[in-house]
């Protein structure tokens, strides 16, 4: 099965997007950027507890996943998933909500940081078990087919996920059943505090290949190329081509969580200066708007300026909304209705 690469075009390649479609994917980007610094901020004066994994330097790679799909497509993730969910639909002021540990939050306080969930927005939660995910994913592109639906999965694990065995186990039924599900591995090239090149003894996109799903590779710093990268592989999953494994190439500005320092003792503090410097999607894509003259200075700061109020009101409403009740611990434990019917977890119908 041959693996195929998308590298990094010039700063002149705007892939035929329109000016207006290029504003808009842009200040997406910035709102991403802005929300998780924020969340830095809330985290570091006790606003937020927990964990908490921010997604600063990979928006590209959340942007042009999800931003191709239809809204009635399923995404589903790991625990670094606040970007995502902010791309998938979900309301700002809901996902900062469910970061303070709040009622109004998009999984009611309950799931903070690493279990953002909105179903009306089909995505369908961050999830802190390493490479979980993936079996979740399989089982809802099994009630895809089995519903026949046209929906497509897309299912986002990072590098150390792909030496689970679950992940593996996934891919194989997924292949099997020919089922639509797009497998993304956010490679940022560390597992926690390891370099992804020590625990592997094969690259990243090679692991598709082994069960015969057509897998490929994108810089997901270049947002554009990932955006039409991703238009291909749905059009092929939605089409009935069976799924696809998607190396995608980011990096993470930050440490693993923020109980990690910017570079700790695994990467040195030039090595992620130079990555931001170089590699950062936001730059990348201003700095070709600008120079095809899509994008002024004053233009970009005010659509900043927007996004940081966006992102100022979100904070001001999670601060607002109430702590869950003492009783909210003993709801949501069982699934109270079957879809498929009117009975109850006791066995009863009503």
């Amino acid at each position: 099965m041959k693996v195929s690469a998308v590298p990094r075009q010039g700063h002149d390649t705007l892939h035929g997007f329109t000016r207006e479609e290029l504003l808009r994917i842009l200040r997406r980007m910035l709102l991403y950027r802005r929300f998780e610094e924020k969340a830095e901020e809330a985290y570091a004066i006790g606003k937020i507890g927990g964990f908490c994994h921010l997604h600063i330097g990979q928006e590209g790679a959340a942007e042009g996943c999800i931003g191709p799909l239809r809204p009635d497509d399923y995404v589903i993730s790991g625990y670094r998933e606040h970007t995502q969910a902010l791309a998938k639909g979900l309301d700002p002021g809901r996902v900062m909500a469910e970061l303070y540990g709040r009622s109004s939050g998009a999984s009611a306080g309950k799931g903070g940081s690493m279990h953002i969930f909105g179903a009306q927005e089909g995505f369908l939660g961050g999830h802190g078990i390493v490479g979980a995910q993936a079996a979740l994913a399989t089982g809802v592109g099994w009630a895809v087919r089995y519903r026949g639906e046209d929906r497509v999965v897309v299912c986002f694990v990072g590098d150390a996920a792909v030496n689970q065995g679950v992940f593996h186990e996934s891919l194989n039924m997924a292949a099997i059943w020919k089922l639509p599900v797009i497998y993304v591995v956010e490679n940022n090239e560390y597992g926690m505090g390891t370099a992804f090149r020590r625990v592997s003894a094969t690259e990243i996109k090679d692991r598709g290949v082994a069960y015969g799903i057509p897998s490929s590779v994108v810089d997901g710093q270049d947002v554009l190329a990932t955006w039409r990268h991703m238009e291909g592989l749905i059009s092929e999953v939605r089409g009935g081509g069976g799924p696809r494994f998607l190396e995608v190439r980011t990096y993470r500005f930050r440490g693993h969580s923020m109980s990690d320092p910017v570079s700790g003792t695994y990467r040195s503090r030039e090595e992620v200066a130079e990555r931001t410097e170089h590699d950062d999607p936001i730059k990348i894509l201003r700095d070709r708007m600008m120079e095809a003259d899509l994008l002024t200075q004053e233009q970009l700061e005010a659509m900043d300026a927007e996004v940081r109020k966006i992102v100022e009101e979100a904070a001001e409403f999670a601060d607002r909304a109430p702590a869950p009740s003492p009783g909210e611990l003993y709801t949501h434990v069982y699934s109270e209705v079957n879809p498929h019917g009117r009975l109850f977890f006791d066995g009863r119908e009503r």
